[in-house]
């Protein structure tokens, strides 16, 4: 059987939040044909327990538990999850996140209509109900400078290599899209294959984004589409991010992962090398006693190195396997 829409939702250790957005998602396939399939990425904590415990006592409910023998990131775990039913559509979601009521219905009807598209990215919201940036242009070397320099007067000039699109992008400009809450059209995941488990977290959305735009699939916003992403509640990077703190070498193994197969080895070293140019614009701004608005992470002068010289190299330093 063929649904019309399956969702993948990723847990690891985060079985309550699993089980809110489980609730928001079958509240809104109603009237739907869809089925939910929950990966446990070997959280080792009893969320797999707690989440079977829901399925026994929801014996009719259209969810599939499967049980991952290992952490396989966020690639390797939404592959298995599309994997387990097939369908016309795959809704990838977070498990730190919510529908809203009608999403469901109103993002295939967008996808219905726009044959040439393979991605559709919803409007996503903070708990704070305010928009979120989920559309991007693709990391190159000169937004590397933007991030690096941290400073107005280089964003201003450089504007049109800035990741961030904002909230109300233009269609046209989106290189890529946000995969907390992203839908995938079949035809497409066929034809350029499973997302690459060579990333563990972090770009892996910007990679296959880039692989569907060189196949010539098109990315369409559905801003009509709202979910709600309790950002970081899944993952540690955005909280050490906020905090200014060392982020894990897996988030650096990605960055060159991806800087290289979009731009080649020579474009993930100049995108390194203009990353420190920016710090010293942001230095001299210092020095000038005109700070810049924040310090850069901790260690990321060193960790950013991290498998330039093997770019597809490990995924995961030895002390986070």
């Amino acid at each position: 059987m063929t649904h019309s829409l399956v969702v993948s939702i990723i847990n690891y250790r985060t079985a309550d939040m699993t089980l809110t957005c489980l609730a928001s998602v079958l509240e809104d396939l109603d009237g739907i044909d869809g089925h939910v399939v929950i990966v446990d990425n070997a959280s080792g904590d009893g969320s797999e327990t707690v989440l079977q415990d829901w399925l026994d006592a929801h014996p009719g409910a259209p969810v599939t538990l499967v049980r991952s023998a290992a952490n396989t990131g966020f690639s390797g775990g939404h592959n298995q999850g599309m994997a387990a039913r097939p369908a016309r559509f795959y809704l990838l979601l977070n498990s730190d996140a919510v529908l809203r009521p009608g999403f469901c219905s109103t993002i295939l009807a967008a996808a219905e209509a726009q044959p040439e598209a393979g991605l559709f990215a919803p409007r996503i919201l903070r708990d704070s109900g305010e928009t979120q940036d989920s559309c991007f242009r693709f990391h190159s070397p000169m937004s590397e400078l933007i991030r690096g320099a941290n400073t107005g007067l280089v964003t201003r000039a450089l504007r049109r290599f800035e990741v961030s699109l904002g909230t109300e992008p233009v269609p046209a400009q989106i290189d890529w899209a946000s995969f907390a809450c992203i839908l995938l059209r079949t035809e497409m995941t066929a034809a350029i294959g499973p997302m690459d488990e060579g990333y563990f977290l972090y770009y892996e959305d910007a990679e296959y984004c880039l692989r569907a735009r060189r196949a010539g699939w098109r990315i369409a916003r559905v801003p009509e589409a709202v979910a709600v992403h309790f950002r970081g509640g899944s993952g540690p990077v955005k909280t050490l991010r906020t905090a200014r703190k060392r982020l894990p070498p897996y988030y650096y193994a990605s960055r060159a992962r991806f800087l290289y197969q979009a731009h080649g080895l020579m474009g993930l070293w100049a995108a390194n090398l203009m990353w420190h140019a920016g710090r010293g614009i942001a230095l001299l701004r210092r020095l000038a006693a005109r700070p810049g608005r924040q310090p850069p992470l901790e260690g990321e002068a060193r960790d950013l190195w991290i498998n330039a010289a093997d770019p597809l190299g490990p995924r995961l330093a030895p002390h986070e396997t």
